[in-house]
C-alpha cells in the first residue's frame, strides 16, 4: 500500500504491507469553488455580518489589511490584488494602504519568502507591507484589559486605520479552537505582553483550550474581548481543501463571518473515530507550515484522541528551517533538563510566559499521553536531542518494529495532519469513520 503524506514540499511517499489493517482518515470531499474570484467580489458587496465593502469603506481614507505570516498557506495572490483594487476604486490612495503580516512573535518574513506569502508582484511592488514586531512597545497602542487581566497593546497601524480587515485561513487550532478570524489580532499583531499573557500555562491547561472548541474556550473568549476594542473590524475567511484548492472565501465583519466559516468547516474537519489505534501516523502538514519543529507539535496535538493511552504516535514533518526560535530551543533545552513534571510546575507558578515556551508544554499534552516518534530529514544531531521525542531515520522501519511490539497491525494514517482532527466517541452529527 502506498500512501502520499504532506511532507515538505514535495510530500513522501509511505510504503506499508498490504496486510496490515490500515484507515486513513481524510476530510470529507468539500465543495470546490469553480470561481474563487467571483466569490470573493460577491462576497465583498453579500457579506456575512456586517456592512457590504463599498459601505464599510465610505469616508475612509486609510486602511490595514492584516495578512498570516508565512506558516498558513492563504491565497494572497488571489485576495490581495481584488480587495486593493476596490479600495482605490472607492477613492482611498494607494499610499494609505498597508499590508501588516500577523507575524505574533514569529520572525518577520523577508525577500523570497515575502515574495511567496504575498504571491502578486503587482501588490508586491506598489503596496506599502510592514512585518508585525510585538517587541517594539513604540509600535504600540494600549487599550486597556479584559476582563481577566490580559493587557490589551496591538499594532499602532491598525488601531489608527479607518479601515481594518483581517484575511486569514480557518483550520483547526490546537489552542484557540480554530484559526483565522480574532487570531490575526491576537497574537498575531499584539505587543509581547499581551501574547505571553494569553499563551500562559494557567489558561492553557484548561481543558477547553483545545482543537475545534470555540465555544466554552477561554483563550477564544479572551480574543474576542480584544477584537470588539477595534469594532469595526472586518474579515475575509478562506477555507481549503486537502489540494489546497479555495472551497470558502467570505467577507464580513469578524466575529460573525468568522462564525460563518467555522461552521462550514467544521463538518469537515472534525472526525468521528470509533475506535483507537496503537499506532498512528501523521504529518505537520507540509510545506509551509512544517518548516519548523515548533509547528510540528501542533500535529501531535491534533492527532492524539486517534492514540491509545501508550500507543506509538508517528510525525512526519521536514523541519527544513530547523526546530524554531532560540526562545523556543531554550523550553526544550528546560524540558530536558527539568523532565516534564518539574517543567510543568514551574509553567504554573507564572501569571505570563516565556516566549515560545507555551510550545514545548503543549507538546506535553501528547508524550504524557503515548510516545512520540518524528520522522524528519532537516534536524541536526543537537537539534534531534532538543525534540524531547524519539527521531527515526526511517518512517517504515520504525513502523515496523512498533507493530511489531504491540502485536497489532491496525494502523491509522492522517496524510493532512492537524487540519484533520480525529474525535474519540463524539456525539452523532460528525462524520465518522470505524
Amino acid at each position: 500500500m502506498k500512501i502520499d503524506l504532506r511532507y515538505g514540499r514535495d510530500g513522501y511517499e509511505l510504503h506499508l504491507p498490504d496486510e496490515w489493517d490500515v484507515r486513513v482518515l481524510r476530510k470529507p470531499p468539500l465543495p470546490v469553488l469553480d470561481d474563487p474570484l467571483h466569490a470573493l467580489e460577491q462576497s465583498l458587496e453579500q457579506p456575512d455580518g456586517g456592512e457590504p465593502l463599498s459601505a464599510a469603506a465610505r469616508g475612509c481614507s486609510s486602511a490595514c489589511i492584516l495578512v498570516c505570516d508565512i506558516t498558513r498557506p492563504v491565497p494572497n495572490g488571489l485576495i490581495l490584488p481584488l480587495l486593493i483594487r476596490r479600495l482605490l476604486d472607492y477613492g482611498m490612495a494607494l499610499e494609505r494602504i498597508t499590508i501588516l503580516i500577523a507575524t505574533g512573535l514569529h520572525r518577520p518574513n523577508l525577500g523570497a519568502e515575502l515574495a511567496e506569502l504575498i504571491n502578486d508582484p503587482w501588490v508586491l511592488e506598489h503596496v506599502r507591507i510592514v512585518n508585525h514586531d510585538a517587541r517594539d512597545h513604540e509600535q504600540h497602542t494600549d487599550l486597556g484589559a479584559t476582563d481577566a487581566g490580559t493587557p490589551i497593546m496591538l499594532d499602532k497601524r491598525l488601531v489608527e486605520a479607518d479601515l481594518r480587515i483581517a484575511v486569514g485561513l480557518v483550520e483547526p487550532h490546537f489552542m484557540a479552537g480554530y484559526s483565522g478570524g480574532r487570531k490575526l489580532v491576537a497574537p498575531g499583531v499584539a505587543h509581547e505582553r499581551t501574547i505571553t499573557r494569553l499563551h500562559s500555562a494557567q489558561l492553557l491547561e484548561d481543558p477547553r483550550v483545545t482543537n475545534c472548541n470555540i465555544n466554552d474556550n477561554p483563550l477564544h473568549g479572551e480574543q474576542l474581548q480584544i477584537v470588539r476594542k477595534l469594532a469595526p473590524l472586518y474579515a475575509i475567511n478562506t477555507v481549503l481543501d486537502e489540494e489546497r484548492r479555495v472551497c470558502l472565501l467570505n467577507f464580513g465583519e469578524v466575529e460573525r463571518s468568522h462564525a460563518r466559516a467555522v461552521e462550514f468547516v467544521r463538518a469537515h474537519a472534525e472526525l468521528l473515530i470509533h475506535e483507537r489505534f496503537a499506532n498512528v501516523v501523521t504529518t505537520a502538514a507540509g510545506h509551509p507550515l512544517d518548516a519548523t519543529y515548533y509547528q510540528a507539535v501542533k500535529a501531535m496535538v491534533g492527532a492524539s484522541d486517534a492514540v491509545q493511552p501508550g500507543g506509538a504516535l508517528f510525525v512526519a514533518a521536514a523541519c527544513s528551517e530547523g526546530l524554531g526560535s532560540p526562545e523556543y530551543c531554550q523550553a526544550q533545552q528546560r524540558l530536558i533538563d527539568l523532565g516534564p513534571d518539574e517543567f510543568l510546575a514551574r509553567l504554573l507558578d507564572k501569571r505570563n510566559a516565556a516566549v515560545d515556551e507555551w510550545q514545548t508544554q503543549m507538546q506535553l499534552r501528547a508524550t504524557r499521553r503515548f510516545g512520540v516518534h518524528l520522522f524528519s530529514q532537516g534536524l541536526s544531531a543537537l537539534q534531534r536531542s532538543l525534540t524531547g521525542v524519539q527521531v527515526v531515520d526511517s518512517l517504515e522501519r520504525a513502523l515496523w518494529r512498533s507493530v511489531e511490539q504491540s502485536g497489532d497491525s491496525r494502523l491509522a494514517v492522517i496524510p493532512e495532519g492537524p487540519y484533520l482532527i480525529p474525535k474519540y466517541e463524539l456525539a452523532d452529527g460528525v462524520n465518522s469513520v470505524s
